[in-house]
């Protein structure tokens, strides 16, 4: 091998060293990048959590919604809808869980859950004119009962029925379930409260509240809403609100309604029963 030859081959070995070596830098050097980058990847995803769970916190906090709470006792729109209800029930006689004379040649049993808001629709839409229609000229009663499926919590659900139950001591249950109806809050908000349900009783035209929280601690409404449970599963009901429609003291039948404010298919029904 001559000189020259020597020479060229040792700059050749040296080239590919230092290529090595800028290959390595570069590798190590894409490695520390990358390092940077799933360190603040991790720091922006660890804000996002927190973020997150403060949006959760949030949300649980408020019901999941801003939208509607039920109105302050005093307010005007509570006044209005005490108004309302008033009106409604004007002309009509009650007795416990009964609107309506007792005597009626048809019974009609609505079994709802005071928070469900499409019992809410019945309440405001087809029942007003089926009342001044039926019940008023003393054709027709109406039994509420109590079917928990809208209410989450169990505890919930008994506290509220018993509350209105309790009402209907005084022969004011259909005062106290109206005004639930109408003054109802966002589904699944938790705005069923002790304040929320006093508030109500204080709304109730003549309601002793001393009375009412006394017979509110009474067991039998908790075992007249396992009783209502146990006819509702007995029917197949699986939702509020459900009806059974017939002759005063004959069997009576599932009322499948197709209209919840229109009351044409409830009268066909009631108009069947009389008609025997």
């Amino acid at each position: 091998m001559s000189p020259v030859e020597s020479d060229e081959e040792d700059l050749t070995r040296k080239q590919r060293r230092e290529q090595a070596r800028s290959e390595r830098k570069a590798a190590e050097e894409a490695a520390v990048s990358d390092a940077a980058k799933r360190r603040r990847l991790a720091q922006l995803g660890g804000a996002v959590a927190v973020v997150v769970v403060a949006i959760v916190v949030v949300l649980i906090a408020t019901g999941g919604s801003s939208s509607s709470k039920p109105p302050e006792v005093t307010s005007t729109t509570a006044t209005k809808q005490v108004s309302a209800v008033t009106k409604e029930l004007a002309g009509t006689t009650q007795k416990g869980i009964v609107l309506g004379n007792p005597n009626a040649p048809v019974t009609m049993q609505y079994y709802g859950d005071l928070e469900c808001p499409i019992c809410r629709d019945f309440t405001l839409g087809a029942l007003p004119p089926i009342i001044t229609k039926w019940v008023k000229t003393g054709k027709l009663k109406i039994e509420y009962r109590s079917l928990e499926t809208a209410t989450r919590e169990p505890e919930t659900f008994r506290t509220q029925q018993i509350a209105a139950l309790a009402a209907g001591k005084q022969n004011k249950a259909w005062n106290y379930i109206e005004t639930f109806y109408h003054e109802q809050g966002e589904e699944g908000s938790g705005y069923v409260t002790e304040s929320y349900l006093k508030g109500l009783a204080q709304q109730v035209p003549g309601l002793n509240l001393t009375q009412w929280t006394t017979d509110r601690g009474n067991q039998q409404y908790q075992a007249q809403i396992a009783v209502d449970t146990q006819e509702a599963n007995n029917n197949g009901f699986t939702g509020t609100p459900a009806f059974l429609i017939g002759k005063t003291g004959s069997g009576l039948k599932k009322y499948e309604y197709s209209s919840l404010t229109d009351p044409s298919g409830f009268n066909e029904a009631i108009e069947k029963a009389l008609k025997g």
